[in-house]
């Protein structure tokens, strides 16, 4: 695979000579672990639907990642080339992308819950020679499901099965041919591992957008793109190698892949692996493996809060719970701070960037309720207009930003990159910036409504309908009009066993004291909304779904 990664190079030597670039990957990072504590636990992955808890020393995990990387050169990977991954979070993702580091190749990590139309797109994309999927897992066969999809895959050559026998569903055994073979006995070990290291600016990881507002896209990052933002995060948040990092967040997202997989790597810290969520089991790991950090968007936050608070045992090693993903409820923030005894972060973020900003350790609790935080080092924000000019603090625009961690581009797509020549990336957001140089996101640029030639604030529309005791979710969207344009449509999943209509919502949104004309004119009561992996609400498709109506 030919990467155009054209970020990358433009910004090498002031990246370099900033000292936000250290030119180091992760094998680097995993050889000093091996060096100053071989015999110290390096991971501890559980396994819910199997009951099971697998455990590494630093020694172990790289003899392993050794294993996996000579098994997948057994099967013809070689530098560049992609290993595609639909695994949950455990030992085998963390391992093989150790594995595909020591190789130059370049993991692609992708959802659990993707099925045929989704990875039919990214694997073909991707060009992906090795797929490395569960048999089986939550009830569904992903190594029959890839089968299937092999013949319309001309670059690949093996799909490798977790748990799986071979033979009958077409596919090839993780523990067969990566994880049990004892490869790095052989006599040509040594050269091909020592002969295939990447550098700090090839591509490293491949990971696809989430698709909120259409088709996904391939996010290119290297190592320096990725190292330069955990540095600066682990900094921030006063992380070391005696911290012991829990993550339940998928680690085929940025969140779960680069804090809870790459992190603790970084820091020679004890990462605590959860494949499915479970906050009852989470409180239990936390207090078991002492849980100083851990992270996941506010419905983690709910749930754990809520079980910690009920079960009346505390998880008093826990010191700091970042949340990102969606604003936080003031509320929330103070249960959660009261019943886990932890610092509530808050953080935003994206998968060309990773984390962008973070309220700081000692901020007051206000600030995670109403804002997301400030840059973190090496990062810049702009808010500006529609012709590129600054807007004042306080003010609404498109939030640009310039990053160490900017990705390196759009894999086959450089014409959607969205970099200007200065380095500053179009996020696609809306946002403003307070006096103090703290972000707010006030929703996506292409979620903007405009009725009449005024702007509705969706986000705060938004807002107050989630405070309705009957709203559960909610998404407002445009929809066209002869007359004004566009007018405001608001799609709503009632709470268990409440009810909403057009009617109630009105007098709800007056209540509130809201502008007639910002109150949504249309009212859509869904049981459910589509949505990303990550929960993300897509947009695009509740467009798509009023144009249908209409037509």
């Amino acid at each position: 695979m030919d990467f155009d990664a054209v970020l990358i190079a433009p910004r090498r030597a002031a990246s370099i000579a900033a000292g936000h670039w250290q030119d180091r990957t992760i094998s680097d990072y995993l050889a000093a672990c091996v060096r100053e504590r071989p015999d110290a636990t390096a991971l501890t992955a559980l396994s819910i639907e199997r009951q099971q808890v697998t455990r590494f020393t630093w020694r172990e995990l790289a003899r392993m990642a050794d294993r996996v990387a000579l098994g997948l050169s057994r099967l013809g990977i070689v530098t560049g080339d992609v290993v595609s991954c639909q695994l949950p979070n455990g030992w085998h993702l963390s391992v093989l992308y150790l594995a595909c580091a020591r190789l130059g190749a370049v993991l692609n990590p992708v959802m659990p819950i993707f099925r045929e139309r989704e990875l039919s797109f990214m694997l073909a994309h991707a060009q992906s020679k090795v797929v490395v999927v569960p048999k089986m897992f939550r009830g569904f066969d992903h190594a029959h499901m890839l089968r299937g999809l092999r013949d319309a895959l001309p670059a690949l050559r093996h799909v490798v099965a977790v748990d799986g026998d071979g033979g009958d569903d077409d596919s090839d055994s993780f523990e067969a041919l990566l994880s049990g073979p004892l490869w790095e006995d052989d006599a040509d070990a040594a050269a091909i591992l020592l002969g295939s290291r990447p550098g700090p600016d090839d591509v490293t990881q491949l990971i696809y957008t989430s698709g909120t507002t259409g088709e996904p896209k391939g996010v290119m990052h290297t190592a320096n793109t990725l190292f330069s933002n955990i540095v600066a995060y682990a900094g921030r948040l006063h992380l070391t190698g005696d911290d012991v990092v829990l993550m339940a967040s998928p680690m085929a997202h940025q969140t779960g892949f680069m804090y809870g997989l790459m992190m603790p790597v970084m820091l020679g810290a004890h990462a605590v692996l959860q494949d499915i969520w479970d906050p009852a089991r989470a409180a239990a790991l936390i207090r078991e493996q002492g849980v100083t950090f851990t992270m996941g968007s506010t419905p983690f936050l709910t749930d754990l809060a809520r079980v910690v608070a009920e079960s009346g045992t505390p998880v008093p090693s826990l010191r700091t719970f970042l949340c990102a993903g969606a604003p936080i409820p003031g509320a929330l923030v103070e249960r959660a701070r009261s019943a886990l005894g932890a610092t509530i972060v808050s953080a935003w973020g994206m998968s060309e960037n990773g984390a962008v900003t973070t309220t700081l350790p000692d901020d007051p609790d206000t600030r995670a309720s109403t804002t997301d935080g400030c840059p973190l080092p090496g990062v810049e924000l702009r808010v500006v207009d529609g012709a590129d000019a600054d807007l004042p603090a306080g003010q609404t625009g498109r939030l640009l930003v310039r990053a160490c961690s900017n990705f390196g581009g759009y894999l086959k797509r450089p014409h959607l990159n969205s970099t200007d020549a200065d380095g500053w990336f179009d996020t696609g957001d809306l946002a403003r910036l307070d006096a103090h140089g703290y972000l707010r996101i006030a929703g996506r640029s292409k979620d903007v409504i405009i009725r009449g030639g005024e702007n509705i604030p969706v986000l705060e529309v938004e807002t107050l309908l989630y405070r309705h005791p009957a709203v559960a979710q909610v998404a407002i969207v445009a929809y066209p009009d002869a007359r004004l344009g566009e007018r405001a449509c608001a799609f709503v999943v009632p709470r268990p066993g409440q009810s909403i209509d057009m009617a109630g919502m009105v007098d709800w949104l007056r209540q509130q004291k809201m502008a007639l004309q910002y109150i949504p004119e249309k009212l859509v009561v869904r049981d459910a909304l589509p949505a990303t992996p990550a929960g993300k609400i897509q947009k695009f498709r509740l467009r798509e779904m009023l144009l249908g109506e209409d037509g």
